[in-house]
């Protein structure tokens, strides 16, 4: 598939060749949302806490004696009943991150390139430098229509990072940092050819081909990895009929 090329000048500069199983595959909407789901428990502090019985101060002797007073039955001033008693069953500070399949997750990012490209929201850039200046970055991508854009490159230029990074609606990342949240939290996806060759090569790596394996590979002994079974013979001594 081919796209056009253009520069933060809003000029062409030729076109590249994006592949078609990482940006026009079928997007699943039920993958990327278990992505998301998966990215927005992992960045949660988990820090949540009350405190229960055993952890607010106050006495530990019994209200009154349990009969005889008309009262219902007390024994501690502590309880959750009482005004300044501890909390039952409240939050306690955990983790909420999960595990998510490799597979799952190089999916999501693909619906998400492919997403993006389908509602013609992806732009390839031929390289996010040379804008130093906050201002003069502003300018530019006032110039092509951007509000809300994530730009990925291979590596991300410490300068243009600067300059972008007081932008509202602009953040910038390296290939290794590109996630489904961000791509689908922003209108536009900018790549520069950088980063297209980045995540070419980080998506076919990570889909590993299985080996295959050979039925009868147990049958022939050349063709296997294990040694050949040693032969057991009956004969301890010297075969009958040999010449000592």
């Amino acid at each position: 598939m081919q796209v056009e090329i253009t520069t933060l000048d809003k000029a062409s500069a030729g076109t590249a060749e994006l592949p078609d199983e990482i940006f026009a595959a079928r997007p699943r909407p039920d993958i990327m949302a278990r992505v998301v789901h998966w990215q927005l428990a992992k960045r949660r502090a988990g820090t949540h806490s009350t405190k229960g019985m055993n952890d607010v101060s106050g006495t530990t002797k019994k209200p009154y004696r349990q009969k005889g007073t008309g009262n219902a039955r007390q024994g501690s001033l502590r309880a959750p009943q009482f005004r300044g008693g501890g909390v039952v069953h409240g939050p306690v500070p955990h983790a909420h991150e999960y595990s998510l399949n490799k597979k799952v997750r190089r999916l999501g990012l693909i619906s998400a390139l492919s997403q993006k490209r389908a509602d013609g929201k992806l732009v390839v850039l031929e390289a996010a430098n040379g804008s130093a200046k906050t201002g003069e970055l502003a300018k530019k991508l006032k110039a092509l229509g951007w509000s809300s854009v994530l730009i990925v490159d291979g590596t991300v230029d410490v300068g243009f990072l600067r300059a972008s990074r007081n932008i509202p609606g602009i953040d910038v990342l390296p290939t290794i940092g590109a996630n489904v949240y961000d791509i689908l939290n922003h209108d536009m996806l900018a790549i520069t050819t950088a980063g297209v060759e980045a995540l070419k090569q980080r998506l076919n790596s990570a889909a590993k081909p299985v080996a295959s394996t050979t039925a009868d590979a147990g049958a022939n002994p050349a063709h296997s990895d294990l040694p050949a079974p040693a032969v057991i013979t009956d004969h301890v001594g010297p075969a009958e009929g040999s010449v000592q």
